[in-house]
């Protein structure tokens, strides 16, 4: 994830070869990745930050993948911009799998129904998942639990496991981590 830090971290990087990135918010992202995004075809953004409804059509537009649907009205809006726009970011949902009150995400027992709605309802591709469990617990317990949601609703992508944390999110499946601290150093 490249919030908060400067280009001339990130652009070597980039020139090196790494082509997927992690964007916590929508207008920045769009800001910071306008040129290269045009530069390198096989470049990859990916939404890992909140997205608030007024930002869906953005999102939808600039981002190959938004990993943080997280309720229903959003579900709604990205819905009807996909259909508006003809293109589809490919989608993960959000599980807040320590059900902490300050963190986005959908509740682990809720999981199951909403992935029914999304698909049933909306229409919606669902891709995979996404956690960020609590900082104080061990992350096992939260990786098996979002492995074992996707199982149950035939998905096989999973975002979990940062920096501090990625081994053992791979040992539970992750398809994809999020480690920008450990490539650009701890953000300002």
């Amino acid at each position: 994830m490249t919030k908060h830090q400067p280009w001339d971290k990130v652009a070597p990087v980039l020139h090196a070869g790494q082509r997927v990135f992690g964007e916590n918010r929508v207008q920045e992202a769009m800001e910071r990745w306008a040129g290269p995004r045009s530069e390198y075809a096989d470049l990859e953004l990916r939404l890992i930050g909140p997205l608030q409804t007024n930002k869906a059509r953005e999102a939808v537009a600039f981002f190959d993948v938004i990993e943080t649907l997280d309720r229903e009205k959003l579900a709604g809006v990205l819905a009807e911009e996909i259909q508006r726009a003809g293109r589809a970011p490919r989608l993960y949902v959000q599980v807040n799998t320590g059900e902490e009150p300050q963190k986005a995400g959908i509740a682990p027992g809720e999981a199951d129904g909403f992935i029914a709605r999304l698909r049933g309802e909306y229409g919606l591709l669902v891709e995979g998942l996404m956690c960020i469990p609590p900082a104080e617990e061990e992350p096992a317990m939260h990786f098996a639990l979002l492995a074992r949601i996707a199982a149950r609703n035939g998905l096989e992508k999973l975002s979990m496991g940062m920096t501090q944390d990625f081994e053992t999110a791979i040992r539970f499946g992750a398809t994809s981590v999020r480690i920008g601290s450990a490539i650009f150093g701890e953000r300002a």
